[in-house]
């Protein structure tokens, strides 16, 4: 039986508080034993380090991908009190991407930012991402953390435009402590002398960003994952999953795969030490503007650009000879060349 009328009929349009910047968080803690003891704490880190410092109003989506009943009713809790803006619980594990996708076929912010739940934002993060977007109307994929070696990794779209001209140049690291932490976190011991010494750099409108962008953290502009395949993907994690999903539908559109020049944020890993809460209290609260992202240029497919960067030129470039001669070219030593040409 049916009393009354539904409200909500009638022609109603949708009405959602405006906001420019949507942030995805997928989170899977089964138990918080072994490997997750940590997890819930250093997801808190990585949320309210979000709230702390961004310089936008954020809306945040938590995926929550078969995680226990415990940690899924802390985050309806927090749903409740608007710490987060939507929250999707999923029983069965979905992995990674598919859990995402739950979120991303349906995001209309300009800019989408997709983080692992161990990632510390730190002051300014936001800005100077949003700074390389300005600078380099191109970007499609912008990282807050720059990370060693990533110069040739689906970048051949940026070669193929800037292979006659100074903008791409290697550079010494910006900041070696922290890609010292990064190494850490992912369970290396320290940071190879070769792999902390320089990186690969391309400055524009006097900004300089690195070249290429690790997967842990980066912010897209929403419309690269029009090229997403519309199928979902067989992989829990790992196999190609973020390449189909989140690194070839930027590069269809020959946007750029970029990373800020400063080290922004910490990749914390799945062991809380105190040196994270040290940094985490270290951070100044910031008030939160309007802004307008939509001034950001638009991308477009580039089907052809992208056959002749990916299937051709990504080829020439990464013959011996000639990528010899192009390191050298853009900045390395003889010495710096044969270590980036030799793994």
């Amino acid at each position: 039986m049916r009393k009354g009328v539904n409200p909500t009929k009638g022609g109603k349009l949708v009405n959602l508080e405006p906001c420019d910047h949507r942030i995805l968080i997928p989170l899977h803690i089964p138990n918080e034993e072994g490997y997750f003891k940590d997890a819930y704490k250093i997801f808190l880190l990585c949320l309210n380090s979000l709230l702390k410092t961004s310089q936008s109003k954020l809306k945040i989506s938590i995926i929550s991908n078969k995680s226990s009943t415990i940690i899924n009713q802390r985050l309806l809790k927090l749903y409740e009190e608007g710490v987060i803006n939507e929250l999707i619980i999923e029983k069965e594990g979905l992995g990674k991407i598919n859990s995402l996708l739950k979120a991303l076929r349906t995001t209309e912010e300009r800019l989408v930012t997709i983080t692992d739940a161990d990632v510390l934002f730190l002051n300014n993060w936001e800005s100077e991402v949003v700074s390389v977007f300005k600078s380099f109307p191109k970007a499609g994929a912008v990282s807050p953390v720059p990370v060693f070696r990533k110069h040739l990794d689906l970048t051949s779209n940026i070669w193929l435009d800037h292979l006659f001209n100074n903008k791409i140049k290697f550079q010494p690291v910006k900041d070696r402590p922290a890609l010292e932490k990064f190494v850490q976190s992912i369970g290396w011991q320290y940071l190879p002398e070769d792999y902390g010494d320089t990186i690969g750099t391309i400055t524009q409108n006097n900004t300089t960003a690195v070249l290429g962008c690790p997967h842990f953290v980066a912010t897209y502009k929403s419309e690269v994952f029009k090229e997403m395949p519309k199928t979902n993907t067989p992989y829990l994690i790992d196999g190609d999953s973020e390449l189909k999903y989140l690194d070839l539908p930027t590069i269809k559109m020959d946007g750029y795969r970029l990373s800020t020049n400063t080290n922004n944020a910490y990749h914390l890993g799945n062991v809380f030490e105190d040196w994270m809460q040290d940094a985490f209290d270290n951070l100044k609260e910031v008030n939160k503007l309007e802004v307008n992202y939509n001034e950001l240029k638009d991308l477009k497919p580039k089907k052809i650009k992208y056959l002749v960067s990916e299937k051709i030129f990504k080829r020439l470039i990464k013959k011996r000879s000639l990528l010899k001669f192009l390191l050298r070219k853009k900045g390395l030593t003889q010495k710096q060349v044969h270590a980036f040409v030799k793994r």
